[in-house]
C-alpha cells in the first residue's frame, strides 16, 4: 500500500532502519543505516557496537571515521574529523514536502548512492563505481530488477 508523503506532516524527519535476528528467542539488533556503507569505516569491535547501535550514539565513532577518511582520501585530520562530522549520526534527512533525492533529501530506488560515497571517502579521487543506478525496477517488491554488471 502506497502511503501519500500528506500523511507524514509537514515536518522534516530523520530516518534510520535496524535489522534484527533471532538469538536463542530474543530478537537482537543485528545491522542498522540510514546512509549507505557507513560502515566501511569501522572493522571488529568497533563495526559489532555501530551495527548494533543507535544514532543518537554516533558521536563516539567521529574519531574512527576521520581516521578512515585520512588514510583512505588523504584528507587533514582537521577535514576528516569536519567530514566525518557530516556523516553522522547516520540519518537520512527527508522532507516530505520536496521531492525525494539522496543525499540531501531522502532516498529513491533509482539514485546512485555509490557515486555519492565514493567521492566522500576518497576525497574526490574516485568519482564513480561506472555501474550505474537500477533503472529496471519492478511493479512489485523486491522492485530492483537483477543485479547487473559494470559499464564495459
Amino acid at each position: 500500500m502506497e502511503v501519500p508523503n500528506s500523511a507524514l506532516g509537514r515536518q522534516n524527519l530523520g530516518l534510520w532502519a535496524r535489522t534484527l535476528e533471532d538469538v536463542g528467542g530474543k530478537w537482537v539488533q543485528a545491522d542498522r543505516g540510514a546512509r549507505p556503507l557507513q560502515a566501511v569505516f569501522l572493522t571488529g569491535a568497533e563495526n559489532a557496537a555501530y551495527l548494533g547501535g543507535e544514532p543518537a550514539d554516533d558521536a563516539r565513532f567521529v574519531a574512527v571515521f576521520a581516521h578512515s577518511l585520512q588514510h583512505a582520501g588523504g584528507y587533514t585530520p582537521q577535514e576528516a574529523t569536519r567530514v566525518a562530522g557530516t556523516l553522522l549520526p547516520d540519518i537520512l534527512s527527508y522532507d516530505p514536502k520536496r521531492p525525494a533525492s539522496f543525499p540531501n533529501n531522502g532516498r529513491t530506488l533509482t539514485d546512485d548512492a555509490v557515486d555519492v560515497f565514493l567521492p566522500i571517502l576518497t576525497n574526490g579521487k574516485v568519482t564513480g563505481d561506472k555501474v550505474g543506478p537500477h533503472c529496471d525496477l519492478l511493479g512489485e517488491f523486491p522492485y530492483l530488477g537483477p543485479p547487473h554488471r559494470a559499464d564495459s
